[in-house]
Formats: C-alpha cells, sequence, structure tokens
C-alpha cells in the first residue's frame, strides 16, 4: 500500500479530478485466508468493512484470474467474510457474502439540529444508527447527515441510514456513510438496516433493500444468526 495512501483515495475518489469513486480497495494477499482487503474513504480515512467493496474484490480476483475458485474468504479488519461468486458466462454477475452477526443495540433518542432523532445502533463490523422514516426521499440528508455522523452519542463517527418500511418484503434506504458523505448504495448499512426491520418486526426474515445504486437481498439465518447478503457487481472501466 502506498505511503500516501490517505491523499491517493482523496485524490482519485474526487469525481471532477479524479477517477470518481465512494472509496478505494486494497487487495493483497492473506496469512489467513485467500485475499485480504484495505477499504479507505473518499475522505482518506480507512473502513473496516464494506459489503459492496467486498462483493467488487470477488469479482476482480475471479475475472482477472487471480483465482479459479467461488467460494472465497476475504480478510478484513472486522474479520474474515465469505464469498460465493455466481458466474455467467465465465464472470462474476452476483456475489453472496456472508456478513457475519449482527450487534443490534437499544434505541437512542437525541437531536441533531432542528430533529428529533430515534435511531437503532447496529454494528456490522463497522458502526451505523438506522433510522426510520416515513418518506426517505424527503429527508434533508446533506444536512442531518453530517450532524448524525459527528454526534456526541458516536465517538468515532456513525454511518447513517434512513429506512422506509415498504412492504413486508421491502424496504427503501438512503445513506450518510463516515468518511464520503451521501452514497448510492451501502452494503453494510443495507445489512444493519434490514437487521434492525426484522427484529422490529417490521419485514420478513429475506427483505430486499432498495437504494439509489440498485437493490441488495438480505437474508437473515433465525439458527445460526447469520446475515447474508446478495447483490451485483459490474466492471465500469479500468
Amino acid at each position: 500500500v502506498p505511503e500516501n495512501i490517505g491523499e491517493l483515495s482523496v485524490k482519485l475518489s474526487d469525481r471532477h479530478f479524479g477517477a470518481g469513486s465512494d472509496g478505494m480497495i486494497y487487495i493483497s494477499p492473506s496469512e489467513r485466508a485467500d485475499f485480504k482487503m484495505r477499504i479507505f474513504n473518499a475522505d482518506g480515512s480507512e473502513a473496516k468493512m464494506c459489503g459492496n467493496g467486498i462483493r467488487c474484490v470477488g469479482k476482480y480476483v475471479f475475472d482477472k484470474g487471480y483465482t479459479d475458485r467461488t467460494h472465497l474468504r476475504i480478510e478484513t479488519l472486522s474479520g474474515l467474510r465469505e464469498l460465493d461468486l455466481q458466474i455467467a458466462g465465465g464472470k462474476v454477475k452476483s456475489v453472496i457474502v456472508g456478513m457475519g452477526k449482527a450487534a443490534v443495540g437499544d434505541d437512542i433518542a437525541f437531536r441533531a439540529g432542528d430533529a428529533d432523532i430515534v435511531c437503532t445502533p447496529v454494528s456490522v463490523g463497522n458502526p451505523h444508527a438506522v433510522i426510520f422514516a416515513d418518506d426517505v426521499e424527503e429527508i434533508p440528508l446533506t444536512v442531518l447527515g453530517p450532524q448524525i455522523e459527528h454526534h456526541e452519542n458516536f465517538p468515532g463517527g456513525v454511518n447513517v441510514e434512513f429506512v422506509q418500511v415498504l412492504s413486508e418484503k421491502e424496504l427503501r434506504m438512503r445513506v450518510w456513510e463516515r468518511g464520503s458523505g451521501e452514497t448510492w448504495a451501502c452494503g453494510t448499512g443495507a445489512t444493519a438496516s434490514a437487521m434492525a426491520a426484522i427484529l422490529r418486526g417490521f419485514t420478513d426474515d429475506e427483505v430486499r433493500v432498495s437504494l439509489r445504486g440498485g437493490d441488495l437481498l438480505i437474508h437473515f439465518d433465525r439458527e445460526s444468526r447469520h446475515l447474508f447478503m446478495t447483490g451485483p457487481a459490474k466492471e465500469v472501466f479500468q
């Protein structure tokens, strides 16, 4: 990994003068797994885990010929994650990610700016504040997002999800990611939001999470208490 990784991540993530991204991922050898993944946010900070990013890792190492296996173990800062690659035409089209167990805390009520917030804290290897709303499109995310991300209740910062329950099988979500701002998708955020909705009885144990960048399918296995995320992976350019 380059010494100036933070600066490089900021530069390349810039949507006007760089490649444009929510962050950068470095893939390296691992002594514990098939590969090791490190993810750096658009502000140069390092994240512990990225659900969308790890699907991209699976597609990259298979499509580029670094492995011919369709079941992979990936080392992250939040532990090992297992991937099952779905292949079509010799390329990875989608990936199932074993997201492990979620730690769900008691609801927290606080004030952010002019808004009264009630959130469910959820950790899936990184911290999330899940907030249920009647209409996520009406939420002033660029105002509330940074206020909640840096609120004193979350000393290390937090990812913020606003979630709308559409039915027992579908959620709509908007996300303000710690270190990157509003993004069009967040795999760990979708997993955390689904877990909060399932435990509240809002949805079934398998739920589709609709985001601005597409849909993710989250499945909760009650016997093992593990969560599984299924979503697409597509190469845009190189």
